[in-house]
């Protein structure tokens, strides 16, 4: 007969190990712990464009967004005026074309895209080529950085992406005032641009 001592022992050391059986048996099976989702911010550049050119994918959105960021930084410009410039050229509207044959976003005319493409060694087939929204945002600000150095004044730079850099040209030889209606345009387009936040890099 076991004395009554090593009977309670007996107890106590049978009760541990039910409760250690009962506490693995609720535990976890692993102990890793699963990764915090963090919300990815949204591209400010990215939503001002969304919101405006309704004939671009959310791809295209993408891409062009990322293409006004890299050709804005190499050339120098802000992208409140790149995003001013295609608001005021064409609403955002990639296939857009005017009364004189200017095509895309940034509304460029063949001849002048073609001379583009050939300075950056981007493959030209064709007026169907500024269509393409990215080709044509990569010409067109290469285009205003090209004024910019050329006129060294914004106002008359964006005159000349308006009217033509020889007519503006010409008007400079004469001593004749530049037309500001257009650069005027665009800095109002540019200030609604900073106010939405799309200028956040």
């Amino acid at each position: 007969m076991i004395p009554r001592v090593g009977a309670v022992l007996l107890a106590v050391l049978g009760i541990a190990v039910l409760s250690c059986q009962l506490t693995d048996a609720s535990a976890p099976v692993s102990d890793v712990t699963a990764p915090e989702v963090v919300p990815v911010a949204a591209d400010p550049v990215v939503e001002y464009i969304e919101a405006r050119a309704a004939s671009l994918t959310r791809e295209e959105v993408v891409r062009v967004a990322a293409a006004i960021r890299g050709e804005a930084l190499r050339f120098g410009l802000t992208l409140e005026l790149v995003l001013a410039v295609i608001e005021v050229e064409s609403r955002f509207d990639a296939f857009a074309v005017s009364s004189v044959g200017a095509l895309g976003l940034m509304q460029i005319l063949p001849s002048t895209g073609e001379a583009l493409a050939a300075r950056l060694d981007i493959p030209w087939q064709g007026p169907r080529t500024l269509l393409d929204p990215v080709t044509n945002v990569t010409l067109g600000i290469a285009y205003l950085a090209e004024l910019q150095a050329r006129f060294g004044h914004w106002p008359t730079a964006l005159a000349a992406y308006n009217r033509g850099p020889s007519a503006i040209g010409r008007r400079l030889s004469a001593g004749v005032p530049i037309p500001d209606g257009y650069a005027q345009r665009v800095r109002a387009a540019q200030r609604r641009g900073a106010a939405s936040g799309a200028s956040t890099s």
